[in-house]
C-alpha cells in the first residue's frame, strides 16, 4: 500500500538522515520516478522534505522533525511487542530499559490495540531455558496462513480446530482449547487442552488450523513459563523410556540424535561408524526413528527392538519378493 511506503520512506530519512532517490528506491523495492512522486506527495501533506543538490545529495528531513506511531497495523505492533519479549535484553543488563521501552510503546499504540497488547506477554513464551527435547534443532517451517489461525486463536481466547500428524500416525482433526505457544530455538509448540486434558503440539505438524468463534474453556491468567516448564520434566521423565545401543553412519549422526530425548554416550568406531548410547520415549518411538535411517544405522541393544526391526525388514523383504 503506498500509505504504508510513505510512512517507512519517513521512516527511512529520520533514521538515515539524507539519501539519495536511487538509494530509497532500492530500499523501498520501487523505480526512483515512484520515489520521487512519493517525496511530492508528502511535501504536499506537509512533511518537510527537501531536496540538497549536487554529487552528495539528496533527501532529507528538516531536522527536529517526529513521528509518531500511528501507523502500525495489528501484525507490525504484535511483532515489535514480542520482539520485546525476548530473553536477550535481561542477559546483557538491558531488563530494565527494555521494561521502559516497551511501556512507551504500549502507549503511543492505536486504541483498538492496546488490549491486545496487555496479553501477549502472557501467551506468547519465546526461548524459555527449558528445551522439550533437551537439544538444538533446525528451525520449523510452518505455513503463515496456519501460523496465523493458531495465533489468532490463542490472543482471542477461541477454541481451535487443528488438522494434526502426530509422529507415525495419520493426520486427524482436533478440536483444543489453546493456552499459548512456545518457540524453542526456532521450534513452535502449541499449549493447549482437550476434553480437559494437557496436549502440547509441534507446530510444524499442524497441517491445517481453524480459529472458531466458541470461547476456549482456559483459565484467564496463565503462567506459561511455568506450564512449558512442567510439561517438559512430565515428557522426560513419564512413559516407559528405553536406552538404546546404536551404530550410525557418521552423515546421520544429527539426524538422530535430533529425534533421542538425549545422547548419553558416542565414540567412532574403527570403521567409521558412530557408536551411540540414547533415549527414547519409549521403544515404539525407538523403533521409529531407527527405521528411518535404514541401512544407515544398526541398532545393537535391547534385543527386543532388534528384533522388531528385523521382523518389520522382514515384511517388507516378503512383499517384494516376488
Amino acid at each position: 500500500m503506498r500509505a504504508d511506503r510513505l510512512v517507512s520512506l519517513v521512516l527511512l530519512l529520520r533514521q538515515s538522515g539524507r539519501l539519495s532517490a536511487t538509494t530509497l528506491a532500492r530500499e523501498l523495492e520501487v523505480s526512483t520516478r515512484t520515489v520521487l512522486r512519493d517525496i511530492e506527495a508528502l511535501s504536499a501533506a506537509g512533511v518537510p522534505v527537501y531536496a540538497e543538490r549536487g554529487r552528495h545529495g539528496g533527501f532529507a528531513l528538516l531536522p527536529g522533525f517526529r513521528t509518531e506511531l500511528t501507523g502500525l497495523n495489528h501484525d507490525e505492533a504484535l511483532a515489535l511487542l514480542i520482539a520485546g519479549s525476548r530473553r536477550g535484553a535481561e542477559a546483557f543488563g538491558l531488563g530494565s530499559a527494555l521494561a521502559s521501552a516497551m511501556l512507551k510503546v504500549v502507549d503511543a499504540l492505536p486504541d483498538g490495540y492496546r488490549d491486545t497488547a496487555a496479553g501477549v506477554a502472557e501467551r506468547l513464551l519465546i526461548d524459555p531455558e527449558t528445551d522439550l527435547l533437551a537439544r538444538r534443532l533446525v528451525a520449523d517451517e510452518v505455513p503463515d496462513a496456519v501460523l496465523a489461525a493458531i495465533r489468532r486463536a490463542v490472543l482471542a481466547g477461541h477454541k481451535l480446530r487443528i488438522h494434526y500428524e502426530a509422529a507415525d500416525q495419520p493426520p486427524a482433526w482436533r478440536t483444543v482449547d489453546p493456552i499459548g505457544l512456545v518457540n524453542v530455538r526456532g521450534q513452535g509448540y502449541l499449549l493447549a487442552t482437550r476434553s480437559g486434558e494437557d496436549r502440547t503440539y509441534r507446530l510444524s505438524r499442524v497441517r491445517a488450523a481453524e480459529e472458531l468463534a466458541e470461547p476456549a474453556d482456559r483459565p484467564q491468567r496463565v503462567d506459561l513459563d511455568r506450564a512449558w516448564r512442567d510439561r517438559s520434566t512430565r515428557f522426560r521423565t513419564g512413559g516407559d523410556q528405553v536406552t538404546v545401543q546404536a551404530l550410525v553412519a557418521p552423515h546421520r549422526r544429527e539426524e538422530i540424535a535430533g529425534t533421542a530425548l538425549a545422547v548419553i554416550t558416542e565414540r567412532t568406531e574403527p570403521d567409521g561408524r558412530v557408536r551411540l548410547e540414547l533415549t527414547f520415549q519409549d521403544q515404539r518411538h525407538a523403533l521409529w526413528a531407527l527405521w528411518q535411517l535404514g541401512q544407515d544405522a544398526e541398532a545393537l541393544a535391547p534385543s527386543s527392538l532388534r528384533a522388531e526391526l528385523r521382523e518389520r525388514a522382514a515384511a517388507i523383504a516378503a512383499r517384494y519378493s516376488y
